[in-house]
């Protein structure tokens, strides 16, 4: 038997998820912060997977400008 990836959950159903994750006490600024966290993760894989990315010499240089743009560079 030839095992099958699941199939891809819903925004909704993700965001679901990993309020359940939390903890019972969860403040609504956890929520918040766990579903920015997440959704950085998923864009940084998503970037990855399309080949969005820069080399640790590229990223140093990247740091080290002072007049660099606010936004991440990509290539």
């Amino acid at each position: 038997m030839i095992a099958t990836a699941p199939a891809p959950e819903s925004i909704k159903d993700a965001v679901i998820g990993a309020i359940r994750d939390l903890p019972d006490d969860v403040s609504v600024e956890d929520i918040l912060e766990a579903l920015y966290v997440r959704q950085k993760i998923e864009v940084g894989l998503r970037q990855h997977t399309d080949g969005q990315t820069l080399t640790h010499d590229e990223a140093m240089k990247w740091l080290k400008n002072p007049a660099r743009p606010t936004e991440e560079p990509m290539s």
